[in-house]
């Protein structure tokens, strides 16, 4: 099985799709991943990026995980429109597209993950495709968890606790739509 991750620091911070492919493993699946991440970028630059698209269509991938910036997420109408976009080139190169809901950097607290989340549940709920919500997840584990790290120091980034979440969120939605 492959997987390519398109996204930012919040995708390859702490290696996170290596911890996604051991989890995988770990539950009898051998993934192979790939990445194609650039520090502070969105699907903006991706959707101009040529490298994304041939990868898309020609890297015989069976699922991509879409991850838009984060902090600040910019304008809702561009997130929205080259979301779209990627989600139906996945969906005609025969993959599956899987949508990396972030969480909010530690400043903005969790009060603010309710206008990323929705963000994210807007476009799943228009195009129909699968969600990882990582960030609705992060604040949940936090609050069971008070005393675990989740942030890196810069207070936007993964600590490892928090990159091992991410992981363990995406598998659980990437191992649970695979059909046998």
């Amino acid at each position: 099985m492959r997987v390519l991750f398109i996204g930012n620091s919040h995708t390859f911070y702490n290696d996170m799709p290596h911890l996604f492919a051991q989890i995988c493993r770990e539950k009898g699946r051998d993934v192979e991943v790939t990445m194609l991440t650039h520090g502070g970028k969105g699907w903006d630059f991706h959707v101009e990026e040529p490298e994304v698209r041939f990868n898309i269509f020609y890297g015989g991938y069976d699922a991509v995980v879409l991850q838009h910036t984060a902090h600040p997420m910019g304008d809702p109408e561009v997130m929205n429109r080259c979301g779209r976009t990627l989600i139906e080139w996945v969906r005609q190169a025969g993959a599956r597209p899987i949508l990396y809901m972030t969480w909010t950097a530690r400043a903005d607290g969790e009060a603010a993950q309710a206008g990323m989340s929705g963000a994210y549940r807007r476009l799943q709920q228009e195009t129909g495709c699968e969600m990882a919500p990582v960030g609705e997840n992060w604040w949940k584990y936090h609050r069971e968890h008070p005393d675990e790290e989740m942030y890196a120091e810069d207070g936007e980034h993964a600590s490892l606790t928090g990159s091992r979440l991410a992981a363990a969120t995406i598998a659980e939605v990437y191992l649970g739509g695979l059909r046998d």
